[in-house]
């Protein structure tokens, strides 16, 4: 730590697995860093999914890890690491956290630290990292989404919808994205969907069937599980790849294997957070070449639905609890 950085720091803390009320303000000592970690004096952070479940209790984080909630922030560089290059004291950044953001410092890896793209004020660029890291590690690096191949995102009017929509498009997909109101599609095809589906009045997979080309998209990235694997898989074309990267319906599913096999599917999925920082910086150095430009350029942005004091984590996570939101949900600190 510098000089300047205060010994302790307020922090919000889970009290016991359960609703929103069990989260309740507290001080804690600042972190120390490491030879390759940078310190963040946080101006912002993300609430994400992880983050419900986690206070709920069914997402333990990693053996190690902190117990703070916390998965992306933005703010200020406080103190570097005796390894650390390429980051100024003061200079402006974003990181993807190993936990802990929901606190006024975080002491976060190096390669996970991006710079706070040109244009974007704290709490825009605090809702980047957790939804653009997960974007990109699985539309593009898992299922190698290429131009002119067809895409599905299902809640694409939320925090990872609405990333990967833009993304998608960026990458020249033809993009369909399924969302539970009439104003939730509208906000998807001013993203750039070409195709938003209203799933409480159409089913998505006759909608693919009639109007992807080739009656099916290349990738569908799915939140959902549940029934949802099983019409994703006919809604896919040949050679199709279906990512998965929750479960909102439910993990265990019973599957008819021959579509699988007939239409040469792969079936896949990922976490983020267990990943090594080696892993983490190399997506984070993809999306600094490949995307921040874009952000840059005002080709894609975060969405921000509302933002919140620190203090007030708990009414952040009810009104995500809720569903109603469209894009992300930040705290301020």
């Amino acid at each position: 730590m510098t000089p300047s950085t205060p010994a302790t720091m307020t922090v919000v803390e889970i009290t016991e697995p359960g609703g929103p009320e069990v989260l309740r303000a507290a001080t804690r000592p600042t972190p120390e860093i490491a030879d390759h970690e940078v310190l963040i004096r946080v101006a912002a952070s993300g609430v994400n999914a992880p983050d419900l479940k986690q206070r709920q209790g069914s997402y333990p984080p990693p053996k190690g890890a902190t117990d703070l909630l916390g998965l992306e922030v933005a703010g200020t560089v406080a103190a570097c690491g005796a390894s650390v290059t390429g980051f100024d004291i003061g200079g402006a950044v974003c990181a993807l956290t190993n936990g802990a953001g929901y606190a006024a410092y975080c002491a976060v890896p190096a390669g996970q630290c991006l710079p706070v793209p040109g244009g974007l004020s704290m709490v825009e660029a605090a809702a980047l990292p957790e939804t653009f890291f997960t974007v990109w590690n699985n539309v593009v690096m898992r299922a190698g989404l290429q131009p002119n191949e067809s895409f599905l995102v299902h809640g694409g009017a939320g925090g990872i919808g609405s990333a990967a929509i833009q993304i998608a498009k960026a990458l020249g997909a033809t993009v369909f994205a399924t969302a539970g109101s009439d104003e939730k599609c509208d906000v998807c095809r001013r993203l750039g969907a070409d195709r938003a589906i209203n799933y409480r009045t159409e089913d998505f997979v006759e909608v693919i069937r009639a109007e992807a080309p080739g009656g099916g998209v290349d990738v569908i990235l799915d939140m959902v599980g549940g029934d949802y694997v099983e019409r994703n898989i006919k809604a896919l074309a040949a050679d199709g790849r279906l990512v998965q990267i929750a479960f909102d319906r439910g993990p265990k599913v019973a599957l008819n294997l021959m579509p699988i096999m007939m239409k040469r599917l792969t079936l896949t999925g990922s976490t983020l957070r267990p990943r090594t920082p080696e892993f983490k910086a190399e997506v984070a150095r993809q999306l600094r070449e490949r995307i921040w430009p874009l952000i840059e350029a005002g080709r894609i942005q975060p969405i921000i639905h509302a933002t919140f004091p620190l203090a007030e984590a708990a009414e952040a996570h009810r009104l995500m609890e809720t569903g109603g939101h469209t894009g992300k949900i930040v705290l301020e600190v």
